[in-house]
């Protein structure tokens, strides 16, 4: 089966004009054997784009299908009884919209900062320019940092927020959040800047706590290159823009650049859900931290380990609606390597029941492998595995897949209101547990290998 649209796709990229996707289709299939799983890996095989990245039997897999193919794809699933639904008929309509102001919503609250509203999504520029309107607004409180340059030399900037600076000691209780290492999940962002916004202007007592307890280090757009491309190019663009490893991927010129960096921190790299094949989308570079832009997360993350008391590392990503434990790679009896799992397991399980009382909007908790797929090199499991910090996920936001990558702006502040009264319940449970100080985590230590004991006993 030949797959046109990847000629099609390369020849739009090339004319560096942005990527269409009028009238493309999203299927959605659950496959029920090991031999339709197979039929799912020769579609891949033939260049369809898939937005689920790892498929098995009884998990429901999206797949991207050109027009000029829809009708050739569809044969072959009904030649092959394999049964599929449209559950999205124009990509391009939803791509439209997302560049659109939000209607207002009777059930959420508007809110403003400076230039910055949560009705729409915003550009690079737009959240740079608005990170130092911040500093200007609140010049003893908050410091814009950017922690190195992209492989187009653009820097990865940040913000800090410290309402008590001067007043910390030597080792200040610090929280880092990365969001937007996918260039694609546009809400990731978005849900970052909403926390910034909160902590500097809420005057709910536990959300004051939380911003006041930390130093906290904030990257809203880990991936700039990517990200300003899904803008200008492609909406639908995953990786990196590193050209240096290209190679060409059937007809597509573009499809052979890009790192997927979230594939490319050098914990378990290259052991399972990644890809040594340019063309894919999780494909994890040439070797372990290649990348700029990983290695200024993790110089980034190893001077707040060596200067502070790293609490938390909090990672943004959509979709799928999970809260993620370390680590990516592991199941059953072997999610107990990572020493505080039962700690942490806890902790966003309080946190997804918190979560859901808002908008009745369901997470599901556990390691990447028992409830979406196995990964290894990933931002948050390199931080669990090779830096210790011991309050550590990776959200995946909304929705479970109608919507995908292409939120509606009427989403976004219902989805930052349910996450921030999440982090709010993750924060007053991680205390109650004993993280704050020493004496506390010898407690916490405690709590989890009773956890764990439990744990082990249920599993044999």
């Amino acid at each position: 089966m030949v797959f046109k649209v990847i000629a099609l796709l390369g020849l739009l990229a090339v004319a560096n004009a942005m990527v269409s996707y009028e009238n493309y289709k999203v299927y959605n299939i659950v496959p029920k054997s090991e031999a339709e799983v197979q039929m799912l890996n020769d579609l891949k095989k033939d260049g369809y784009e898939f937005w689920t990245e790892i498929y098995e039997v009884g998990s429901e897999v999206r797949i991207m299908v050109a027009p000029v193919e829809d009708e050739e794809f569809s044969s072959y699933l009904k030649s092959v009884n394999l049964d599929a639904k449209v559950s999205i008929a124009n990509v391009q309509d939803l791509i439209d919209a997302q560049l659109k102001t939000a209607i207002p919503n009777a059930n959420s609250r508007s809110s403003t900062l400076g230039s910055m509203s949560w009705d729409r999504y915003y550009g690079l520029e737009n959240i740079y320019n608005w990170l130092d309107e911040l500093e200007t607004l609140y010049p003893d409180v908050v410091t814009t940092i950017n922690i190195g340059n992209t492989f187009e030399g653009r820097q990865i900037r940040g913000i800090v927020i410290d309402f008590k600076s001067g007043e910390r000691g030597e080792t200040p209780l610090t929280a880092m959040i990365e969001a937007g290492i996918h260039a694609r999940e546009w809400i990731a962002p978005a849900t970052a800047t909403w926390i910034i916004k909160e902590f500097l202007t809420s005057d709910d007592p536990a959300v004051r706590s939380m911003a006041e307890t930390f130093v906290w280090h904030i990257i809203p757009v880990a991936n700039p290159d990517g990200y300003v491309y899904t803008f200008t190019d492609d909406r639908m663009w995953r990786k990196n823009r590193n050209t240096a490893n290209h190679v060409m991927c059937g007809t597509n010129a573009d499809a052979g650049n890009g790192i997927d960096l979230n594939r490319n921190f050098n914990f378990q790299w290259m052991v399972t859900g990644a890809s040594a094949n340019p063309c894919d989308q999780t494909y994890a570079g040439p070797s372990a931290a290649s990348e700029l832009e990983t290695q200024a997360i993790s110089n980034y993350v190893l001077t707040l380990q060596r200067t502070s008391e790293l609490i938390y590392y909090l990672d943004f990503h959509s979709y799928s609606q999970m809260i993620l434990v370390p680590y990516s790679h592991v199941s059953g009896i072997d999610v107990l390597q990572a020493p505080n799992y039962g700690d942490m397991f806890e902790v966003a399980i309080r946190a997804a029941e918190k979560l859901e009382a808002r908008h009745g909007t369901r997470y599901t908790v556990g390691t990447s492998q028992e409830i979406l797929y196995a990964v290894t090199g990933s931002s948050f499991d390199w931080v669990k595995g090779v830096v210790g910090v011991p309050i550590v996920y990776l959200f995946e936001l909304r929705d479970i897949g109608f919507y995908g990558f292409l939120l509606p702006t009427e989403d976004i502040i219902p989805n930052n209101e349910e996450i921030m009264d999440g982090l709010i319940e993750l924060d007053r449970v991680t205390k109650q547990l004993g993280y704050y100080s020493g004496a506390g985590t010898v407690f916490s230590s405690v709590v989890s290998l009773v956890i764990s004991a439990c744990m082990l006993v249920l599993l044999q």
